[in-house]
This record gives structure tokens, C-alpha cells and sequence, in this order.
């Protein structure tokens, strides 16, 4: 997902339109929308701008303040060349940014990076197009790679279905899926990052963790090493989840990114969702050669805050081998203390936790 994905949702989206620029789509509605396809076009136009002035500016708190508007008198031809040129400079936005840069946007977690802002300009695009080509009775279907993309970066909450744009059409209220309750409240969801000392922890979105699961990278920029055994592990089973339908990114997987030169040094994350009684299982590993600075501690305390910062979390449990005292001094250093006996016999009975393995507990 990049500058590439932006240029061609946009290619399509004005190839298709152009088939109608002698009507008048200030007098159609767009279709599911209270706009005409021509305020709909305008409203394509002015997110890819916005989107591309928001990361060029690196905008912290709220979106640059201005707004597109054309000229009077631009016909609907003049309107798709303001489409292509407001993705030319989205896609630009998104080429010339560095990896690690992030600015504003609101939903979920008041931030997003380069390839969210890439995936939110294809997602408008797609969609409106679609919403535009209904009312206008134009036959559009983009590319399903295009649409598989934008699931994988934008919703990672949502169950892939038997073919992407189906599934994204459903996912955004435009359709209807087989076996699925209609959709009739929805929102993407950018990446969370979740900000330590001296390390990001990176949200890992399930098309970067299916990279890493399989040997990639993930598109990060590894230290010698990485990424380690533990991450790819956390990243196949974070897949699972994904593919089932009960994946939530803020209960995920993230890398550990060093700011001062973007290179990620290890991987933390959550087993999964808390359980009924509010207890959820962090986990982390380092690549070799960064252990011994201290990024596991810092990586853990940010990672247990986070998760008591929620209401539906109460207890953070760590398992640890028995031998491995290195890790057992970060969970100590981190605020856990070694859980009671009973504790721990409970969670073999719960998680068939191996009898090697140690429990540590951080309560809110």
C-alpha cells in the first residue's frame, strides 16, 4: 500500500466518471448518500488533499486548516483533473515521507502513518467512486487487489470474506454478505503506536504481520537479526485471529521501533483479548543484539499502562520460564510480582500453562 495503490484507485475512479461528464451530477444523489455525485467528487478531492497535506505537514492535532474549493464554473471535466491531481500529490505525500512519520487523524488513536494515510485515500476513492458510478448507472468494480489492501490496512477487525470487495462493500454499510448481520455503523481503523522512552511500539497491521509470519520483514527496518523467533511466532497466531473474526488491533501485536533511526529491535503484544474477569497475557522478545539496554523494560511497562488504561482490563499476566532470569528481572523492574500458588495453579488449569513456566502479575 503506497503512493502506487493511491495513483491507480484514482485512474479508475476517473476513467469510470468520465464516461459521464456531459450529465449533470449536481442533480443525482449519490447512492447511500445525502451528496450529489458532485459534491461527493469535491468531498474525494478534498480528503486526498487534506490527507496529503496533513502528512507533508506532519500535523499533530488537527487537520491543516483549509479547504478545497473550485473555482466557479469548473464543469465536471475540470473536477476529474482536480481528482487526478489531489492523488498525484497524496501519492507523492506518501513516496517522499520517511517510514516512521506519523500526523493527525482522528479515529481510533489520533494518529496515522504513511501507508494509513495511503490506505484512507484509496478507501475514499473506491467507495465514492462506487457510491457515484451506482447513482450515475456506471459498472465499477476495482481491482480486488486494491480492496483486499484496503482491509488489511484499515480493518483489521473485520473477517475476510470470499472476495475482498464484497467483503469491503459489506464492511462499510454499501452491501450485503452471506452469514453476516448488515453493517449500519462502521469506521477503519489506523494502527495504534504506543510511544516509551526510547522505543515505539508500532501496531503490526495484519497485512504486515501475514509478511512476517511467512519470513518477510513487515516493512520494517530490522537491526542484524531480527525480526526474532517470538514475534513471527505472535504474528501467526495474531493471523489467526484475524482470519476468525475476532482480532482487535489495540489487543495486538507491535514492534518495537527505535525513533532516533527506525530500526525495530524486537516485537511485543497481547495473547489475546481479556478474559471475562478482565485478565489479559502480554509477551515480548528482542533480537539479540539489542538485549542488555534496557528496551524490554521500557517496552513492558508502556505495554502494561496501555492495557490498564482500559476499562475491560484489570490484571496483566506475564509467564516466564523457570530459568530465564534475564526476563524474570524486566517483569521485576516493570512493577509484576511473582503470582501466588494458587494463581499460578489456576492458570495451568485455565491455559494448560506448562509446569516450566512462571507467572507474574501486574494489577491495576
Amino acid at each position: 500500500m503506497g503512493g502506487d495503490q493511491v495513483e491507480e484507485a484514482v485512474a479508475g475512479c476517473v476513467a469510470v466518471l468520465r464516461q459521464a461528464v456531459d450529465r449533470d451530477w449536481t442533480a443525482v444523489k449519490a447512492a447511500g448518500l445525502e451528496w450529489s455525485c458532485h459534491e461527493t467528487a469535491v468531498h474525494v478531492a478534498d480528503d486526498l488533499v487534506a490527507y496529503a497535506a496533513n502528512l507533508a505537514g506532519r500535523a499533530q492535532n488537527a487537520y491543516v486548516p483549509f479547504e478545497l474549493t473550485l473555482d466557479t464554473g469548473t464543469d465536471n471535466a475540470g473536477l476529474l483533473h482536480v481528482v487526478e491531481t489531489t492523488g498525484a500529490l497524496l501519492a507523492a505525500a506518501v513516496r517522499t515521507a520517511p517510514p516512521g512519520a506519523r500526523a493527525f487523524h482522528p479515529y481510533p488513536f489520533r494518529s496515522a502513518d504513511r501507508v494509513g494515510f495511503a490506505a484512507m485515500g484509496v478507501a475514499e476513492v473506491l467507495l465514492h467512486t462506487h457510491d457515484m458510478a451506482r447513482a450515475l448507472d456506471l459498472a465499477y468494480e476495482p481491482p480486488a487487489e486494491l480492496a483486499e489492501s484496503v482491509l488489511a490496512w484499515l480493518f483489521p477487525h473485520v473477517q475476510p470474506g470470499p472476495a475482498p470487495w464484497p467483503t469491503l462493500l459489506w464492511a462499510t454499510g454499501r452491501g450485503e454478505l452471506p452469514g453476516r448481520a448488515p453493517v449500519t455503523e462502521w469506521r477503519w481503523r489506523n494502527n495504534p503506536v504506543i510511544t516509551a522512552e526510547r522505543v515505539t511500539l508500532t501496531g503490526i497491521r495484519p497485512a504486515a504481520a501475514d509478511d512476517l509470519r511467512l519470513g518477510g520483514t513487515g516493512g520494517f527496518d530490522w537491526i542484524e537479526g531480527g525480526p526474532y523467533e517470538g514475534t513471527r511466532a505472535a504474528c501467526s497466531h495474531m493471523m489467526k485471529a484475524y482470519e476468525a473474526g475476532v482480532h482487535r488491533p489495540e489487543f495486538g501485536v507491535f514492534a518495537l521501533v527505535r525513533p532516533e533511526d527506525g530500526r525495530a529491535v524486537g516485537g511485543a503484544g497481547f495473547h489475546g483479548v481479556p478474559d471475562e474477569e478482565g485478565r489479559v497475557e502480554i509477551g515480548y522478545d528482542l533480537v539479540p543484539g539489542a538485549r542488555g539496554n534496557g528496551y524490554a523494560t521500557e517496552a513492558v511497562r508502556a505495554l502494561t499502562g496501555w492495557a490498564l488504561a482500559r476499562e475491560d482490563v484489570d490484571v496483566v499476566l506475564l509467564t516466564i520460564e523457570h530459568d530465564n532470569a534475564p526476563s524474570q528481572a524486566v517483569a521485576t523492574r516493570a512493577g509484576f510480582t511473582r503470582a501466588t500458588v494458587e494463581e499460578e495453579r489456576t492458570a495451568r488449569d485455565d491455559h494448560d500453562m506448562d509446569a516450566g513456566l512462571r507467572l507474574y502479575v501486574h494489577r491495576g
